[in-house]
């Protein structure tokens, strides 16, 4: 049976490396998209291929460049001729006190976050359209929902924004391909590493679980959104933050 392909915008570190191994061990070919940091990236795409009888394809590019997204495509298409999922989960975060955030700020956030899943999904629709059972799915944040941090006000911006854009993709893309998203509470990064941790120690108060998520739970709830067993959710936002309170 042919392998089944999955591209996964920030691919080689955090949330994206752990959704990146996760479906190479349910069997899919994984295309890591990254935009900096070679070395990280050949070293998790050693990692899979050494684990799981899998090809992986590293492409370097800027998916807020529509050049750079359409590239992304193309190399993937070239490699695997289709394309079953699309995983955008790549971000960033400028974090300073909002008074202090420039409009450039702004733009880059919101360029990386929100206009990048625009960009490699229209790029992605006639493959996708075309495959078996295919779907998008966008990572979003409980920062686009209901959890507000003055200093993320454009993270937090950007993230608001994919889950209207997935309701939004929904349609466009409907019947052939189901998009959904999934919105994190805090997790165990790279990026979250450096936080205060009396900050972190507050935050994982108001968790009913009492801890920060593992990146592992959050790829396996993307990875089920992609599989037959979600077969008719379509268009929804599940939030995973361990029962997050009093934010």
């Amino acid at each position: 049976m042919e392998r089944k392909t999955v591209i996964v915008t920030g691919g080689s570190r955090g949330i994206g490396a752990a959704i990146s191994k996760k479906f190479a061990s349910e069997g899919y070919n994984v295309v890591i998209n990254y935009v900096n940091n070679d070395e990280r990236a050949c070293k998790i795409k050693t990692e899979i291929e050494n684990n799981y009888n899998v090809d992986v394809l590293l492409v370097k590019a800027d998916i807020s460049n529509e050049s750079d997204a359409k590239l992304l495509i193309e190399k993937t298409v070239e490699k695997f001729g289709s394309i079953n999922c699309l995983v955008n989960n790549a971000g960033i975060a400028i974090d300073k006190p909002f008074l202090d955030k420039t409009k450039d700020d702004f733009i880059k956030t919101l360029s990386t976050n929100l206009v990048g899943p625009f960009l490699v999904s229209k790029c992605a629709y006639n493959y996708l359209i075309n495959a078996n059972n295919s779907s998008i799915i966008n990572i979003s944040s409980t920062n686009g929902i209901d959890t507000l941090y003055p200093d993320s006000t454009d993270y937090d911006a950007s993230k608001a924004g994919v889950i209207s854009l997935t309701k939004n993709m929904a349609n466009v893309f409907s019947p052939n391909v189901r998009v959904n998203s999934v919105a994190p509470g805090w997790v165990e990064t790279e990026m979250n590493s450096e936080l205060d941790k009396d900050f972190m120690k507050e935050e994982e108060d108001k968790i009913l679980l009492g801890r920060f998520a593992k990146p592992e739970e959050i790829a396996n709830v993307v990875y089920f959104l992609s599989s037959d067993a979600a077969s008719y959710i379509n268009g929804e936002v599940i939030i995973c933050d361990g029962g997050a309170y009093g934010s």
